[in-house]
């Protein structure tokens, strides 16, 4: 992105502890929950598991998105599963405030979280799963930057029904190709 930051219209925090009701309450709402693969509804204790097992270990980076210019949170973003060897991840997003969605935040998110993982984090390739009827989502990711790379067909059994998810990727752009 080239243009300056202020003319975001989100910004990117890193999540704390203090976090952790927040995303509770936005995870478990049926607006966010139905969108992911893990159905389970999320507890406090699960939340702090996933920092302890996930975050603190460097397997997982996860940020709080804020509106700009008062900084109000609604939503969060992250990377899951990082493979330094490898150098990839799995990227995931949640808008938990109704009133945030259809704004172009996650686009926006995704970028600054796609800056992070190339440019901090150093990967190579960040990867994502996405219901194949979710073209809200699909679209978004497509603005991104990220690429349709699969369909996976009947790849999940969700709430009585097999569903199919569309596998997409970004490489990082900084990086010149290998021959």
């Amino acid at each position: 992105m080239n243009e300056p930051r202020e003319k975001e219209p989100v910004c990117l925090r890193d999540m704390t502890r203090e976090d952790t009701d927040r995303i509770v309450d936005w995870r478990n709402r049926e607006s966010v929950r139905r969108n992911f693969i893990y159905q389970e509804l999320f507890t406090r204790e699960s939340h702090e598991n996933w920092i302890r097992t996930m975050v603190e270990t460097g397997r997982a980076v996860q940020k709080i998105i804020c509106e700009r210019p008062d900084g109000r949170p609604v939503g969060s973003v992250y990377l899951r599963d990082i493979d330094r060897r490898h150098r990839k991840a799995e990227y995931g997003i949640f808008i938990g405030e109704e009133q945030a969605r259809g704004k172009g935040y996650g686009t926006c998110a995704a970028r600054l979280m796609l800056e992070y993982a190339f440019g901090e984090l150093s990967l190579h390739r960040v990867f994502l799963r996405v219901y194949a009827d979710n073209e809200p989502a699909i679209r978004s990711y497509e603005k991104a930057g990220f690429q349709r790379e699969a369909c996976l067909r009947d790849d999940v059994y969700v709430r009585g029904k097999y569903r199919d998810i569309v596998l997409m990727g970004i490489l990082n752009p900084g990086e010149a190709a290998e021959d």
